[in-house]
């Protein structure tokens, strides 16, 4: 069995025992997180999609890690002007362990 979520603006295909990095999201390691916004489920070959969400499913998942992705360097420059802009970028992340995929609670 699959589903399709959204969070933090993206969407995440998932089967259980997943493990994704999703946008941060509020919680301590360990404790246990659902969505409810579940734009598709599927098992085999039947899909179910909903319009815009599939009413009474949810994605339990917990969280494994708060974290920070590489830095990513930011450069901006103008020809001739000397201008010149140098930023650094750390992204914070939440690692998440999909458990469940199922009927909402």
């Amino acid at each position: 069995m699959f589903a399709v979520f959204q969070t933090g603006g993206k969407q995440y295909r998932v089967v259980p025992g997943d493990e994704v990095n999703i946008e941060k999201i509020p919680g301590n390691v360990g404790e246990t997180v659902k969505f409810d916004r579940v734009l598709a489920v599927g098992q085999d070959e039947s899909v179910e999609i909903g319009v815009p969400i599939v009413q009474g499913m949810a994605v339990t998942g917990e969280i494994l890690r708060q974290a920070k992705a590489k830095k990513i360097i930011v450069f901006k420059f103008k020809r001739r002007k000397k201008y010149r802009k140098r930023q650094g970028h750390r992204q914070e992340y939440t690692r998440l362990k999909i458990t469940e995929i199922g009927k909402a609670s």
